[in-house]
């Protein structure tokens, strides 16, 4: 966050829309590094550190004002299949909340005025795995197990002090309930938002039960959804503010397909204008993109939010 006055996140959603960052993998690979191992963007946390805060610094500039860090697949578990310890591995945890940190100060220093902040992202059990299971959810773990696994990453998120802790692309409720019980007394405010497909989280559950363990969680300053088909939004916009009350989050996917087969992105992004003001007019207070929502369209979105 940028300086001793500036607002806090709620306090900024409270009074109007922010705009999110988008895709940090992508942007990445555009720059020209590979992510195609178990750590994706989490590897250059140790390999190159200054290639993420460029990245964050370029959606800063686009016009966001929330980067998620590289810390989505970053994990004690999938570190230590690399070989890093549990020590260097926090170390690389924390590190990710100080890159983005550093990106916002030279926004900052380039003639960034507003206020700026960091969301710490905290992926699914799925995520660890490098499987795609975080698409599926129903890992065959129970609420404890899971928050068993999650707690200890949050805990060196949480010292790192972020403004928020991302708790996303979340597939189902158990691992919801899992995530906000491991959130509790680390005093740094949460978002919960969940990937989901057709009206329904990824293991199926209908959204108004899988929103509904947010309402009463006092960590948690915003509820909605990411990592899913642009379509798939509104509705699940309108359903997290009615059964919450609080203010939603949404940032979906370009609307592309992936082919697993030849390797590539397919299809057309459906990531656009319409659909920005379609979430905003559902009750969307915290805008952006997730997976090839790339610079130029989170420019645009801060456009069209701008404009009101």
């Amino acid at each position: 966050m940028s300086g001793a006055t500036s607002p806090t996140l709620a306090e900024a959603l409270a009074a109007g829309t922010v705009v999110l960052d988008g895709g940090l993998s992508n942007q990445l690979e555009s720059a020209g590094y590979g992510l195609g191992d178990e750590l994706w963007s989490a590897r250059l946390l140790g390999e190159r550190p200054e290639a993420i805060v460029q990245a964050h610094l370029a959606y800063f500039e686009a016009g966001a004002s929330v980067a998620i860090t590289a810390s989505y697949q970053a994990t004690f578990e999938g570190f230590a299949r690399r070989g890093i310890g549990r020590e260097r591995a926090a170390e690389l945890i924390s590190l990710s909340v100080e890159l983005a940190r550093e990106a916002a100060r030279r926004a900052h220093t380039g003639g960034v005025s507003r206020p700026l902040w960091v969301a710490a992202s905290a992926g699914p059990y799925g995520a660890m795995l490098a499987d795609g299971s975080e698409y599926r959810g129903r890992y065959g773990l129970g609420v404890e197990e899971l928050e068993r696994f999650h707690r200890p990453r949050l805990e060196v998120l949480a010292a790192a002090r972020p403004d928020v802790l991302a708790l996303e692309t979340v597939p189902d409720t158990d691992e919801a309930r899992a995530l906000l019980r491991a959130v509790r007394g680390l005093g740094v405010p949460a978002w919960l938002s969940y990937t989901v497909a057709g009206g329904r989280t990824r293991a199926g559950q209908p959204l108004e039960e899988a929103f509904a363990p947010a309402a009463g969680a006092d960590e948690v300053i915003a509820v909605g959804v990411n990592c899913c088909a642009p379509g798939d939004a509104a509705a699940a916009v309108r359903t997290a503010a009615r059964v919450t009350g609080k203010p939603v989050v949404v940032y979906p996917n370009s609307g592309e397909s992936w082919d697993a087969g030849n390797r590539r992105w397919a299809g057309r992004s459906t990531f656009g204008p319409e659909q920005v003001r379609a979430w905003r007019a559902a009750g969307a207070r915290l805008i952006g993109g997730c997976c090839r929502v790339g610079p130029e369209a989170i420019a645009q979105v801060a456009r069209v939010l701008s404009a009101r």
